[in-house]
């Protein structure tokens, strides 16, 4: 009876561990198996991508435990540092119920920097992210536009005579004028009149002979 009695007993003790497994699993500290993505200002907050390459950013967090709590901060990173880790921005975020935070949009000046991402239960470094801020312009020139010809400028197109140069046309010259003919009002010519008049004198003269001579 002693011997099933401790049997028993054994395995109601083995049978209460290991019911409390999964509490004792629940309630052990919050483990690092999240991670952590550098956005661009216009990326949604589901894209699980990292983008190093940014000018206005923020800081997204995914697949931590719930209400996780993160200290963070942005080091200035070779080959660009002025001083060899020098903290030029930094924070702290608390994550929601599925392990997900992002921090407000942040800007920094043009260079090359390093993301620390410390939470509570990591194990060994914190999380970490490099990448370059360049907010520059483009310097390229827009290409200048054709220039209009200005009006009144006297510019002439190709081919075109300068109106001060072009012939005059010609004009009549006034009736009598010198070097000319004289014409009559009809315009007919004066030797043709005169070699009528002749004819009709010559004729008259004729006639004046042949009768006489009657």
């Amino acid at each position: 009876m002693r011997t099933l009695f401790r049997a028993g007993a054994l395995s109601a003790v083995a049978a209460s561990a290991v019911l409390c497994l999964p509490a004792a699993a629940h309630a052990t500290a919050p483990g690092d198996n999240g991670t952590v993505k550098i956005h661009d200002s216009a990326t949604g907050e589901e894209l699980r991508r990292n983008e190093p390459h940014v000018c206005t950013f923020y800081l997204d967090a995914f697949g931590f435990d719930p209400a996780q709590q993160v200290d963070w901060h942005i080091e200035v990173w070779a080959p660009t540092a002025g001083v060899k880790g020098e903290t030029v921005r930094s924070g702290a975020l608390t994550l929601d119920d599925e392990g997900h935070g992002r921090t407000a949009d942040l800007t920094l000046p043009d260079g090359h920097y390093k993301l620390f991402w410390n939470f509570a239960g990591e194990k060994g470094a914190a999380k970490h992210k490099v990448f370059w801020t360049d907010c520059a312009e483009d310097e390229t020139a827009p290409s200048p536009s054709a220039s209009a010809s200005g009006s009144g400028s006297g510019s002439e197109a190709p081919g075109e005579t300068p109106a001060a140069e072009a012939a005059p046309s010609a004009s009549p010259s006034p009736q009598g004028g010198e070097g000319d003919l004289a014409e009559t009002g009809n315009g007919a010519p004066v030797g043709l009149l005169s070699a009528a008049a002749a004819a009709l004198l010559g004729a008259g003269g004729y006639l004046v002979l042949r009768r006489r001579r009657a």
